[in-house]
């Protein structure tokens, strides 16, 4: 046996190197991540099914499915009639040429600075396994802990929290009166908006299906939140007044009970006004005249056949301002009267916006006014 000089034996030919890399302590991964840093992170991965994905997911995500649906629901068959070993075996394989793809094409032009959070349903092995291939390419990413199962249980504690400690302007009036377009006046100039109907795709009236398809419930709620989480509780958060159901989807309990409560600010036009921007708001409808005939036969049990046929008439004939105005007399006006504004209890307060107009330039200048004057007040 060799010694060195102090009678101590010398490494074999080769041990030295393996030892010093034996003791070289293995790197440390980072901490979870939680969902408080997540502002933090470049990139939000999403690598749940494409079906839980479409379901739900934290807005601005982006989908890298590590199992497919299909995928998926092979290894959980096989985990529930085989062994969860043979399901661990088989997906694996699965996650690992599925990862390599995002790597090959959805990340491809990622620089090493590169910071991306991941996350599955709850923070386990899927997410886990992409985290631990990305952090080994050099990059920092993270997983977040609990996952998306935690993320919801925020949302639904936010959805309560959130609402009771901003400070809404309602904007309402009959249909026609142009809130939604003085809501996206009002953002644009820099004030803070809630949109539901934007959100909710869907115009809130019988004839305001959009033409892409609502979200689901849940997608919904996640929308809502990612406004409000943002929203800066000193300076107010205008909003339209809508009923509980914005299409099919329910406005979530606290968040509407806030919104009943909140100042109301009403906007007053002129029918002419009205007629004029309804013609404006419904220019894609009107270019589709089977469809929004298909639509009026909606009012055929509210206003009888032999209305909505001349109704439909006008359709034909193209002649959208006396069908808005009938629209505006007969259904819309009275159904407000009805149902609108008991809704909301500041609504008939003395406080109402009067217009001559709603064209663009009047909406801009009206959205600047009533900014100029909300903002001022609660400064």
């Amino acid at each position: 046996m060799r010694t060195a000089a102090d009678g101590s034996p010398l490494p074999r030919a080769g041990e030295g190197e393996g030892a010093r890399r034996a003791a070289t302590p293995a790197p440390v991964r980072p901490p979870l991540a939680s969902l408080n840093e997540l502002d933090e992170f470049d990139t939000v991965i999403d690598v749940r099914s494409p079906a839980e994905f479409a379901d739900d997911h934290i807005p601005g995500a982006i989908s890298c499915p590590v199992l497919d649906d299909a995928q998926r629901a092979e290894v959980g068959t096989m985990y529930c009639q085989v062994s969860p070993f043979a399901a661990r075996r088989i997906g694996a394989a699965m996650v690992a040429r599925n990862i390599a793809r995002h790597i090959e094409e959805s990340f491809a032009d990622k620089p090493k600075s590169w910071k991306p959070l991941v996350y599955c349903w709850r923070g386990g092995q899927r997410s886990g396994s992409m985290t631990t291939v990305l952090q080994a390419v050099g990059w920092a990413a993270r997983q977040l802990q609990g996952g998306y199962k935690t993320y919801r249980k925020r949302v639904l504690a936010d959805l309560v929290d959130l609402p009771r400690g901003l400070r809404f302007i309602v904007l309402h009036g009959p249909t026609g009166s142009g809130k939604t377009a003085l809501l996206e006046a009002i953002a644009a100039g820099g004030g803070q908006t809630l949109d539901l109907e934007g959100i909710a795709r869907h115009r809130g009236s019988v004839l305001g299906a959009m033409d892409a398809a609502q979200p689901g419930q849940r997608s919904f709620e996640s929308a809502i939140w990612q406004v409000l989480r943002r929203c800066d509780p000193a300076r107010p958060v205008f909003v339209e007044s809508e009923s509980r159901r914005v299409g099919r989807l329910t406005i979530p309990e606290d968040l509407f009970d806030a919104l009943t409560g909140a100042r109301c600010l009403r906007i007053v036009a002129p029918v002419a006004a009205r007629v004029a921007h309804l013609v404006e708001e419904y220019a894609d409808l009107t270019r589709r005249t089977d469809a929004l005939r298909a639509r009026l036969e909606f009012f055929v049990p509210l206003h009888g056949r032999k209305t909505v046929e001349q109704w439909q008439r006008w359709t034909d004939e193209a002649n959208w301002p006396v069908l808005a105005e009938a629209l505006i007399r007969t259904h819309y006006d009275p159904a407000y009267g009805r149902a609108g504004t008991p809704l909301y209890r500041r609504a008939f307060d003395d406080d109402a916006w009067e217009v001559t107009s709603l064209d663009r330039a009047e909406r801009e200048r009206i959205a600047r006014a009533i900014l100029q004057r909300f903002e001022e007040t609660h400064a």
